[in-house]
């Protein structure tokens, strides 16, 4: 059962731990009996993956019963559409031949979204330099009763036809409004359920999560977020955790979450006596970096949490822990959420930072969204960073924990320089504090070291927010890119206009 003075949520997003120590208990902090967390956002990526992968393998197996023709191919089919990506390589040397292969393609009427020419696979084994060593890429669109077909016609005049594995990539949301859409939840501590939760027995507090969780379930993007009355007990519990976070504060978080919380207790009603409103700090948010919440029912999987950064939208749980075990909850509340992630996203460097993350996970593998889930764990999470010399706590499992928060800046733990590739490997810890922190020199050194990784990550395509349409534009062709490109250089012009007037 765990220690009512020690708390353990899992990691949010696809919810995290947090532990939470009682202050009135200080001398536990430096041996504390701590209960793991439920679920972490890492041990949430990688059972996706894993489940992915048994996915593949049935369907691997379920193709091998399939035609010759079409049993290496793969692609997406959507409304009797297929979608797909294929490599080949032309016979013979002759010059037609390349439009010999394009009028299959006239011939089934596919649409072709991109063509182009690489090196061939053959080449780079050693083979001779000769005319024919380039292979075509072609990604298409065409009836899906026509796929069989096109592909044993396509054999005829090329070889080596196969559809590339590498370029296939998981849907992900273009608009805002497609976040709907993303609302996988995956096995959470549910107090209807699991006998350990603190408000199991309780029929009232369970009646009470349902109400609220509704409200989430209901929610659809660019409604106003609904609001609750908060009872004088949950009041009570959160004006607990609230005073005791708050006396740690001035010396353990960073000078971006001190101004930000400061502003909270201003303008959007944060105070000891009060628990704030989602709509009312979404608000604020957007004033601010342009971020939104939006209100979840529980555990996100991985990949839909980081696609709603990419949006600037926050899942943000709306209910409170039990009375009973005030500085415990064994899930992520509005404690966590409101005290630990929203001061953070207050400020612009970080709030682009998180946003990075989000849109270096779109259409990224399994594998990645694991790297990516494990750079959050270890920097929105639990990062740490250098401010005139001093290290402090930006990471919002420790600003929303006082056990931990205490322990990250004590002697204790190892403290590394944050590296991306480093990190994104890094073995977590959910049976008690972590043992390794990462620290950042700021924080938009760490944005430029995310972005530099991002950029290694290895997708068809690169992808770019337009904040005045709230969507996803893909980077996959020249063309896009040199749109995107004069619209930069308006932004430069712009800028030196500015920088004229000024001088």
């Amino acid at each position: 059962m765990p220690t009512p003075n020690i708390s353990s949520s899992s990691a949010r997003g696809f919810r995290r731990a947090v532990s939470e120590l009682d202050s009135k208990q200080a001398e536990a902090i430096l041996s504390p009996q701590f209960i793991g967390r439920r679920q972490s956002l890492i041990e949430d990526a990688r059972k996706e993956r894993e489940a992915a992968a048994a996915a593949a393998a049935v369907a691997a197996a379920s193709a091998s019963e399939t035609t010759e023709s079409t049993e290496t191919i793969v692609f997406e089919e959507k409304d009797g559409m297929a979608i797909l990506n294929l490599l080949f390589t032309l016979k013979g040397a002759k010059t037609s031949l390349p439009s010999r292969a394009l009028k299959v393609f006239e011939t089934f009427e596919a649409k072709i979204h991109h063509l182009e020419t690489r090196p061939s696979k053959k080449l780079r084994e050693g083979a001779r330099v000769g005319a024919m060593d380039l292979e075509y890429f072609v990604r298409c669109e065409l009836r899906s009763c026509d796929l069989s077909t096109l592909i044993s016609t396509l054999k005829r005049v090329s070889e080596d036809v196969r559809s590339t594995k590498e370029d296939k990539f998981h849907w992900f949301p273009r608009k805002i409004s497609e976040l709907d859409r993303c609302h996988h939840l995956v096995t959470k501590f549910d107090p209807d359920l699991d006998l350990d939760h603190p408000g199991f027995s309780d029929p009232v507090y369970r009646q009470r999560r349902k109400m609220i969780a509704e409200i989430a379930f209901h929610y659809k993007q660019g409604d106003p977020i609904p609001r609750v009355e908060y009872t004088a007990e949950e009041i009570n519990t959160w004006k607990e955790v609230y005073s005791t976070l708050k006396s740690l504060y001035p010396t353990h978080a960073c000078k971006e979450h001190l101004d930000a919380f400061h502003l909270l207790e201003r303008y959007s009603g944060y105070s000891e006596n009060n628990i704030p409103q989602l709509e009312d700090v979404s608000q604020f948010l957007k004033e601010r970096t342009g971020f939104q919440l939006r209100p979840v029912a529980g555990l996100l999987s991985a990949r839909d949490f980081l696609a709603s950064l990419a949006f600037r939208v926050f899942q943000c749980t709306q209910y409170i822990r039990h009375a009973s075990s005030p500085m415990h909850s064994p899930e992520p509340d509005c404690c966590h959420e409101l005290l630990g992630h929203v001061p953070m996203l207050a400020d612009k460097t970080f709030a682009q930072f998180s946003q990075d993350i989000g849109l270096a996970s779109l259409g990224a593998t399994d594998e990645e969204i694991e790297k990516l889930a494990t750079l959050y764990w270890f920097t929105v999470e639990f990062g740490l960073c250098k401010q005139n010399g001093i290290i402090k706590a930006y990471g919002a499992g420790l600003l929303s924990s006082y056990g931990e928060l205490i322990h990250s800046l004590s002697d204790e733990p190892e403290l590394r320089d944050f590296d991306p590739d480093a990190t994104a490997v890094q073995p977590y810890q959910d049976q008690t504090y972590q043992p390794v922190y990462f620290v950042s020199e700021s924080f938009s050194d760490a944005k430029a070291k995310l972005r530099a990784y991002a950029a290694r990550i290895k997708r068809p395509f690169s992808v770019k927010y337009d904040p005045y349409t709230f969507s996803i534009e893909l980077l996959d062709s020249p063309q896009k890119i040199h749109r995107s490109l004069a619209n930069v250089r308006d932004e430069l012009h712009l800028l030196i206009d500015a920088l004229n007037i000024i001088s």
